[in-house]
Order: C-alpha cells, then structure tokens, then sequence
C-alpha cells in the first residue's frame, strides 16, 4: 500500500529532474556545439562526439537515481565500427541510448525534427539523414555519398527500420530503406537487439517507471555480410533475415 502512494510521486520526481537535466544541460552544450560550428574544420564529427557525451552524461544520471536499474551493453556491441546497425524499437530511449554508445554515429531522423529550433540545427549539423520518398532523388544521394565517408572513417548509421516503437514487445514490419542503404555502401549489416528501456520509459507515457527492479540489455543479435558483388543479393532477403535474428532473439 505504500509503495503503491510514493510510487507515482517518486516517478514524477525522477521524471522531472531527468528531464529538467536534459534541457539545462543541453543550454551547457551551446558553446561547445556553437565552437565547433564556427571553428572546427570537421564540425560534423565533433557534433556527433558532443552528443555521444551529452547522452552518456545523461544515463549516468538516470542509473544513478533510478535504484535497481542497470544498463548492460554487450562488448560486440560497443566494439562495431563501419557499419549499418539495425534494431528493435521499444521506447523513445532506444536512440539516444545508441547515440550515447558510439562517437561516430548517424541516424535516420523524421523531416520535420528538422525544422525545430536549435535541435534541429544540431541534428543538421551531426550529418543525420533527412528520409525522402525517393533514395534516388539528389538530396538523398548527397546524403549517401557523405555516409559513404563516414561509414569508410569507422562511424555507424543506426536505423529502427520498423519506423515506430512497438507497444507489445513484438517486431513490427520493416521498411526498405536501412537495407538499401547497407547494399549502396557495401557494408555489413549488425542486428542489434535491445531489451527493457520500454519497461523504464514506456510508449506514450510521460513519466518514467521507476521503482521497479530493471535491466536494460543491449546484445548483438548477429552479423550479416551479404557478397554485394552478388546479383541474386536482395533487399527483401536481408530483411527476412535481420527479422529472422531478432525475433529468434526475443524468444
């Protein structure tokens, strides 16, 4: 009975101080980013290593005032490099949490976001990729030729290619994009399974679940390295196959 009083209270307070934290910090951030944007002949990467150390700043937080949480991630996860990752989607927390794992990583990120005052100009910025209808139309190839380079220096770009966050736990439908991507560039494929972060900040909630005992996992589901020189290598076989790993891994 008593947990089940303090606990929405606790939840709210948490709640509030990690997001008070994420916006007071990102106003911290500013000068770096605005630094490197003036001065760094490479403002790209440093943006990207900025939010890498912002979001590792920001779980450190979160394990530190949430008890019984931990934050397992597997040594093959941490070690990928030049690479296409593909993973599950449980919570808004699966990317930030990724982006806090790599110092060179590039996402897929909704057009709109762009368009938001300041994140928008630090997304810009970090070389993360604005979707188009069309992975043929000019912008978007400019788009690739840069994450060619990127992908080439050591850096990931991480996609959820079910687009949206599952409320069951369940893998969604994928879409074509992050395995088309992968076939341009010619890189290798890394499924990355993620467990829990849903259970600590669920779909369409608010407030986090605190209280609870919790252990987030992330663990590499498989490798696939398909022969690109290949003809028969199709899009819809990838995808068949990324699904197959990450559904055997959540049995």
């Amino acid at each position: 009975m008593f947990l089940k009083f303090i606990k929405p209270i606790f939840d709210m307070t948490i709640t509030l101080v990690l997001w008070a934290y994420y916006f007071l910090s990102f106003f911290l951030f500013a000068p770096f980013y605005l630094y490197s944007f003036c001065f760094s002949r490479d403002h790209e990467r440093i943006f990207q290593k900025l939010n890498c150390i912002f979001y590792r700043n920001f779980f450190a937080l979160v394990r530190t005032i949430i008890p019984n949480l931990k934050i397992c991630t597997a040594d093959e996860v941490l070690a990928i490099q030049s690479s296409v990752i593909i993973a599950n989607h449980l919570s808004f927390l699966d990317p930030i949490l990724l982006i806090s794992m790599f110092e060179r990583q590039k996402t897929i990120v909704k057009k709109s976001y762009f368009g938001l005052p300041v994140f928008g100009f630090v997304l810009k910025q970090s070389g993360y990729i604005a979707p188009t209808s069309n992975l043929f139309a000019d912008d978007m190839m400019c788009q690739i030729e840069n994450l060619q380079k990127h992908l080439a220096l050591g850096g990931n770009l991480f996609v959820f290619p079910e687009g949206t966050r599952s409320r069951d736990g369940s893998i969604g439908q994928f879409e074509k994009g992050a395995f088309r991507i992968a076939k341009l560039c010619r890189v290798p494929i890394k499924i990355v399974q993620i467990r829990n972060t849903n259970r600590l900040y669920p779909p369409d909630s608010f407030l986090f679940n605190t209280c609870v005992p919790n252990r987030i996992e992330v663990k590499l589901a498989g490798t696939i390295e398909p022969d690109y020189e290949n003809k028969s290598v199709s899009i819809s076989a990838l995808m068949v196959k990324a699904r197959f790993l990450l559904e055997k891994m959540n049995k």
